[in-house]
């Protein structure tokens, strides 16, 4: 009996040291969880907020309505700071977009794929881009929301005398359009996330953290194994030092995103080196 009483203090108070896990200096992209969530919604919710994160940007609802799914994020004391939205409602139902937004909370809107054949990305991709972002962009600014487009890696392919990416910027108007910078997408390419900092100042209000295992060939077509993400701080990207020039360059918001089938693991590794150079 004596036995058992023992163990159920010491049960509680580890339940205890989980509600009380210092909050993460970031927030977290729920898409590194998308093998738990199907399984277990309230559950990998639960998982999240013990983590020590308190804000979050959403990739879908799992089947719940969004509004449901708003007051789950509640219960678990995380705030929605964006979602995802497709390239193919934006450019054909942006009030789908706007009506799912308003309902989850969020502040910003962020497209991450822009629809091209293979792996080439095109002057064309980038204009039909350029005019399906500024009308949507436009409409969500006008609803008190604010769109970003999350670089992933294709857009650095050349173009003139620089890339797309930059065709990009130059052609995207500031008051509608903006970026999230996936760290991971910036260096996979073989570009410099500082250095894109620094260029476009201001531009970048959303970041997506993630590290590369050291050794992974580069590309710029978009895909890479997943397995090569690893915990922040064990990669070849030098996270602390993008994190001292994003805070310069006006990044509001970060997120982890880990996409290993290793996440769930990872991400306390991940969340305890961040803490440390924050």
């Amino acid at each position: 009996m004596k036995t058992l009483f023992l163990s159920m203090l010491l049960a509680a108070g580890l339940m205890t040291v989980g509600l009380a896990q210092p909050k993460s200096p970031v927030g977290l992209q729920l898409y590194s969880f998308r093998a738990q969530f199907p399984k277990d919604v309230p559950g990998t919710l639960a998982k999240v907020r013990a983590m020590g994160f308190r804000e979050v940007e959403l990739a879908g609802t799992y089947g719940m309505a969004p509004e449901e799914f708003r007051k789950l994020l509640e219960k678990n004391g995380l705030k929605p700071i964006s979602t995802g939205a497709s390239f193919e409602d934006l450019e054909n139902n942006v009030p789908k977009v706007l009506a799912e937004a308003k309902a989850l909370g969020v502040k910003y809107v962020m497209c991450a794929w822009i629809p091209h054949n293979g792996d080439k990305f095109t002057l064309n991709d980038a204009k039909r881009a350029v005019d399906v972002f500024h009308t949507a962009g436009k409409l969500l600014k006008d609803n008190g929301l604010s769109f970003c487009y999350h670089i992933h890696g294709y857009e650095f392919q050349p173009h003139e005398n620089g890339t797309f990416f930059d065709y990009l910027v130059e052609n995207l108007d500031a008051k509608y359009v903006n970026f999230e910078m996936d760290v991971f997408w910036v260096k996979h390419p073989g570009q410099d996330p500082i250095a894109l900092l620094k260029k476009y100042p201001g531009r970048f209000p959303l970041m997506h953290l993630k590290d590369r295992k050291p050794g992974t060939p580069g590309n710029d077509t978009g895909h890479v194994d997943v397995e090569s993400n690893v915990a922040i701080g064990k990669g070849d990207l030098g996270i602390a030092e993008i994190m001292k020039q994003a805070k310069k360059s006006g990044v509001k918001h970060y997120f982890i995103e880990d996409e290993s089938s290793r996440s769930m693991e990872q991400m306390p590794e991940s969340v305890a080196y961040l803490r440390e150079v924050m």
